[in-house]
């Protein structure tokens, strides 16, 4: 990375790592610090004049010479990460499945991804945010064969994991056919937030500043913390942290959202059958555990 991509580093590495801050440790007021002490020195290290070309500084104000286009703001883009993390952290993230709970969800998880495209779109005038849902290519080979191996890597890992770390217990007992069908949609709806978030905003944004590599490892920060708090708890951590990577890698590959939803809901259809099955010994006898 350049010099100036080093400076930027910390202030986005402070604003991922409210995210541990908020979800995973529960220190609301240290996620708070973070966010303002990375925004703020993303806004200083802005207004320092560039070592070479760029912008020419009248006072603290720059401006840009003509033709040239904006460089985006990474104050502004860590702005809108934080704005999502916030509103997300507005509730509580334990698995239940009343009507009120998946109605805070719905708010919750949905304003977390429409507030920062409107802001991004309406207040800021950019299209840093996007869904490209279709590319218009057929999908490869590999990724075909990754959507099965997704399922096997799935029903054998999950079930161990699940089970055998009494994780399975963070998320509701399910034991009428009506639970379970609220269990398949919670578990699919956060799945592709989780996209629509990680990948489309998060990942999205800290691309404009950070090469892909360093982009994703941060935003796996984030991904992985919301998870932490969502239930995959013990050593949950072993299997989300290369699943987030993954996830980015993936989309980096086939800039196609709809691939990288088709994966998480393959997963995530493995994680309902688990659940399920932990819950209630012999309705799904289909796993080694």
């Amino acid at each position: 990375m350049t010099a100036v991509a080093w400076r930027r580093l910390g202030p986005a590495a402070l604003v991922c790592l409210a995210a541990p801050a908020f979800f995973v440790l529960g220190w609301t007021w240290v996620g708070w610090v973070l966010i303002a002490i990375g925004v703020g020195t993303a806004a200083l290290v802005e207004r320092r004049p560039p070592e070479s070309g760029g912008a020419v500084f009248a006072g603290h104000r720059p401006t840009w010479r003509i033709g040239e286009r904006r460089a985006p703001s990474l104050a502004r883009d860590l702005v809108l990460i934080a704005a999502g993390m916030l509103i997300v952290h507005a509730i509580s993230l334990e698995a239940q499945l009343d009507d009120a709970a998946m109605l805070r969800f719905t708010l919750a998880l949905g304003g977390a991804v429409l507030v920062p495209y409107l802001v991004s779109r309406f207040v800021f005038r950019d299209r840093a945010i996007s869904f490209p849902w279709r590319t218009r290519r057929r999908w490869a080979r590999w990724q075909w064969a990754w959507l099965v191996a997704v399922l096997v890597l799935g029903w054998l890992i999950l079930p161990y994991y699940f089970i055998s770390s009494g994780v399975y217990r963070n998320w509701p007992v399910v034991d009428s056919p009506e639970l379970i069908g609220r269990l398949f949609v919670g578990v699919g709806a956060v799945g592709i937030w989780d996209e629509l978030f990680f990948i489309c905003t998060v990942f999205a944004l800290l691309r404009r500043h950070f090469p892909d590599m360093t982009a994703n490892l941060l935003q796996a920060i984030v991904f992985v913390s919301f998870l932490w708090e969502l239930g995959y708890r013990a050593w949950g951590p072993v299997l989300t942290v290369p699943f987030a990577l993954l996830q980015g890698w993936i989309f980096l590959r086939t800039h196609s959202l709809a691939y990288v939803v088709t994966v998480h809901l393959l997963f995530d259809a493995v994680v309902f059958a688990v659940l399920v099955h932990a819950h209630n010994p012999g309705l799904l006898p289909v796993f080694l555990i």
